[in-house]
């Protein structure tokens, strides 16, 4: 969007509103969101490990000095959206139902620390977890669930400000949330939105995510703050709707004729239309969840994320 440069940091959206960027936005690297009134605050999602979450809170405290962060809205169970909860104990940390129960069942900090650290396997997945998560700290990290626990609907206040918290998994994950700011025009997407970058479905149905993307637009919000990428408005979000609805049809079509899934998440398969997003790879994640959602029986996490190692464009 014209004027909303993409850098990390705060950026000022209007009426007591800002979003947290943290580029480049692959995995991740997420973003964040803050709505201040009067001295009261509320954050939607923390940062993967705890120094970027407590950049976050320094960043926090230097837009809007002396409030507190009595609300965290967690979006998701995605450790890059929650696993700095822990540093903030005496605010209320609201999320779905599902959402609550998904941490439990994640892959937890050392486990992922297993996985992307120096030990990591020498394989072509071991390179890949390095690589991309190697250059975070999961030491320390107690996974905080929420506090407060909702399904369906939630209407916030902050100070004098609603906040609209409306579940739209499963889509991206299990539980995945959205908050609205109406007399902002402001939605935090969470992981429902990914702008320039393959989006990843861990768990579906597609349809349900388009129907989260349709949720979105319904809103006629003007700033619209995805969990991972630049900030963007209703067009941004028509593109994406349209990369899932690309997905959908790929999906039907490859598996009617047969082939397995991650031949049909190749990413020299992808529509042009999506050819320059990042990690392309990420399709074959995606591609194993519709395959279920098709009748495949569920695929080992382990043997998708080799699958997606190998699909990596060199």
């Amino acid at each position: 969007m014209g004027g909303l440069e993409y850098r990390r940091g705060m950026h000022q959206l209007g009426r007591g509103t800002w979003a947290y960027l943290s580029p480049p936005g692959t995995w991740g690297w997420s973003n964040c969101g803050l709505l201040v009134s009067g001295a009261d605050a509320l954050l939607v999602d923390t940062q993967f490990d705890l120094p970027l979450t407590r950049e976050l809170l320094t960043a926090v405290a230097g837009v809007a000095p002396g409030v507190e962060i009595r609300t965290v809205v967690t979006t998701h169970a995605n450790g890059d959206h929650c696993w700095g909860n822990q540093l903030l104990p005496r605010a209320e940390v609201v999320g779905s139902s599902a959402c609550s129960h998904d941490m439990a069942k994640e892959v937890q900090p050392a486990d992922l620390a297993a996985l992307s650290g120096s030990r990591s396997p020498d394989t072509a997945l071991g390179d890949y977890m390095r690589r991309h998560f190697g250059v975070f700290d999961f030491e320390g990290i107690d996974v905080t669930p929420p506090t407060h626990t909702f399904s369906g609907r939630l209407d916030l206040t902050v100070g004098d400000r609603l906040v609209e918290l409306f579940e739209v998994g499963p889509a991206h994950t299990d539980g995945d949330v959205i908050a609205y700011v109406p007399d902002a025009g402001v939605v935090f997407a969470g992981d429902i939105l990914f702008i320039g970058g393959h989006p990843i479905m861990w768990t579906g149905p597609l349809q349900n995510w388009i129907v989260a993307c349709e949720r979105i637009t319904a809103t006629g919000a003007e700033h619209v703050v995805p969990g991972h990428g630049p900030i963007t408005d209703q067009a941004g979000v028509a593109v994406f709707r349209g990369y899932l609805e690309w997905v959908a049809d790929r999906a039907q079509k490859a598996y009617a004729a047969g082939l397995p899934y991650w031949e049909a998440g190749d990413p020299a398969q992808v529509h042009a239309a999506y050819a320059g997003w990042g990690n392309p790879e990420r399709l074959v994640i995606t591609m194993a969840a519709a395959y279920r959602e098709l009748g495949d029986e569920p695929h080992e996490l382990m043997d998708v994320l080799a699958k997606v190692a190998d699909a990596e464009p060199k």
